[in-house]
């Protein structure tokens, strides 16, 4: 694997996991319904509004970083493929089929039967 393949996906299970993290934070919708039970002022870190906005914004921030690094990995991958088959790999060049040896007949042919119908 090269450095670059392995930055890649350092960069990748970074990625993945600071996601994971970030989506398993934010509140769903129907996390208003705690707000009646006393839970709603504890979520004022990033001001009143700010950290639904923040979070969104983070999200999709590192999904599209995730994408990116995976279509970079992706690339990567078929650059490698298509360099093995290059190296190390024998092509015959001019391949001959094998002469083909004269069957066997395991059956006798048929005897001549005399009909009315002519042969063609």
């Amino acid at each position: 694997m090269s450095t670059l393949e392995t930055v890649l996906v350092a960069l990748l299970v970074a990625d993945a996991l600071a996601l994971a993290v970030l989506v398993l934070l934010q509140q769903g919708k129907g996390a208003d319904v705690g707000a009646a039970f006393g839970s709603g002022s504890a979520n004022t870190v990033f001001g009143s509004a700010g950290s639904a906005s923040f979070m969104t914004r983070a999200t999709v921030w590192l999904a599209v970083g995730f994408f990116l690094i995976s279509f970079g990995l992706a690339y990567t991958a078929k650059e490698r493929a298509a360099s093995l088959d290059d190296v190390g790999i024998p092509q015959v060049e001019n391949a001959r089929p094998a002469p083909a040896e004269p069957e066997e007949q395991l059956t006798p042919p048929p005897e001549r039967v005399d009909s009315d119908i002519p042969e063609l």
